[in-house]
């Protein structure tokens, strides 16, 4: 695996790559079903490692970080189609949580 990179970084590898081709990023709404569908395909591995429903034997078993990979994949690609700098973005979220939410939870002792 290369050197870790910002997130920002990474927007940018992706923009490069789907920018090689004429068709570009899909549409948001087809973008939100490719999203749905990586989110199914992510459950389906998290159900069959951690849950009640395991895969017949028929299926193929893939790593929960090949399908995380797959979903981040899409949504960077969302991202990118509507200009959002997801850097920015998961920052601002960072930012509420610790402000609106920083006693919601109950604080682990030191």
């Amino acid at each position: 695996m290369s050197e870790k990179k910002t997130l920002s970084a990474l927007q940018h590898e992706v923009d490069a790559y789907i920018s090689q081709f004429k068709e570009g990023y899909f549409p948001p709404m087809e973008l939100l079903a490719r999203l749905t569908e990586e989110l199914g395909e992510l459950s389906r591995e998290v159900q069959h490692k951690y849950g009640a429903k395991k895969k017949k034997h028929t299926e193929v078993e893939k790593e929960l970080a090949e399908e995380l990979g797959d979903f981040f994949f899409v949504l960077i690609c969302l991202a990118n189609a509507e200009g959002i700098d997801l850097q920015e973005t998961l920052q601002n979220v960072l930012h509420k949580y610790n402000t609106r939410d920083k006693d919601r939870w109950t604080k682990k002792e030191d």
